[in-house]
């Protein structure tokens, strides 16, 4: 009864959710595990009291809290799907609620390393690893998400007004100021950037590519670049990556002492409550900064 139930669960969550193959062997290792912890019971037997007992059975099998809250998922949809068709009257699993996930912090670069990855890339003779000097201090700069930066029309940036134009998630526009050295990468790029368009054609995008069927360089293209680099420069490439240098943009904005909602407006979060977790490395800073600078951290006892 209980595998039959198992297979009919799986076959809707691949039918009609489209959950992945992976996710779906996932769910099964995780539905057999429940009932033999159930001790066989059937659907009909099983309690909120039962449950319970379930989660404390995979915390005492030392299961991380990122495990333990996808296999009270997983069984949270079975007595859902249960409930749905009728297979039991109550659905026990209704109220069971999931361990909370500790965000983890962003990661990002010290201001030395994100200087020291964009003078490497300048200072080399190949054009791509000159263009990718320009990426990453505009990236940096301005706070880019990778699919913003590499998207760029020719045209997104305003000299005059030392502002560029982005167009960010659901095609929602923000303006954000872009630094005169930055500016000036940017024009210096202008003089080489021809090499990147096939011959006798023109391109739209400020980053373009010859091999891309976009007409510009792609996410995956650059996310190599930036670990190819970091190989090269003898830089632990797992430190590096496009999330880092945005993470890094507005960590040194917040640690100079700019205002949450100026980041969070060139970012272009929507909710403040996703910008506040670079607060925490702030505070974390700032702790240090009192813990050795302060006269009463020295004091003597």
């Amino acid at each position: 009864m209980q595998n039959n139930l198992i297979k009919i669960f799986l076959e809707m969550m691949s039918a009609e959710k489209g959950a992945a193959s992976n996710t779906i062997s996932a769910y099964e290792v995780d539905m057999e595990q429940f009932f033999e912890i159930m001790q066989q019971k059937t659907v009909k037997e099983i309690s909120k009291e039962d449950l319970s007992k379930y989660v404390q059975t995979l915390s005492q099998m030392k299961y991380s809290a990122k495990s333990i809250s996808r296999k009270i998922s997983t069984v949270r949809e079975f007595f859902k799907f249960l409930f749905s068709e009728k297979e039991i009257k109550e659905n026990p699993a209704s109220y069971l609620s999931s361990p909370k996930l500790d965000k983890p912090l962003p990661k990002f670069l010290t201001q030395e390393e994100m200087r020291e990855m964009i003078e490497f890339a300048q200072s080399r003779d190949e054009l791509a690893h000159r263009r990718m000097s320009v990426m990453l201090e505009l990236m940096y700069a301005c706070g880019l998400r990778v699919s913003e930066l590499v998207s760029l029309p020719e045209n997104a940036i305003n000299f005059d007004k030392k502002q560029i134009l982005v167009k960010g998630k659901g095609s929602k526009e923000r303006i954000i100021p872009v630094a005169e050295p930055t500016l000036k990468s940017v024009l210096g790029y202008f003089n080489f950037r021809e090499a990147f368009v096939k011959e006798g054609r023109k391109s739209v995008w400020l980053f373009p590519s010859i091999r891309s069927t976009s007409g510009h360089i792609t996410r995956d293209a650059f996310f190599k670049n930036i670990k190819n680099l970091a190989v090269l420069m003898g830089f632990p490439p797992s430190r590096v990556s496009p999330h880092v240098l945005r993470h890094s943009f507005a960590t040194h904005l917040l640690n100079n002492d700019a205002d949450l909602r100026s980041v969070q407006k060139m970012l272009g979060h929507e909710d403040i409550s996703t910008t506040q977790i670079y607060t925490h490395i702030v505070s974390d800073r700032l702790m240090e900064i009192v813990k050795s600078k302060h006269p009463l951290a020295n004091k003597k006892t």
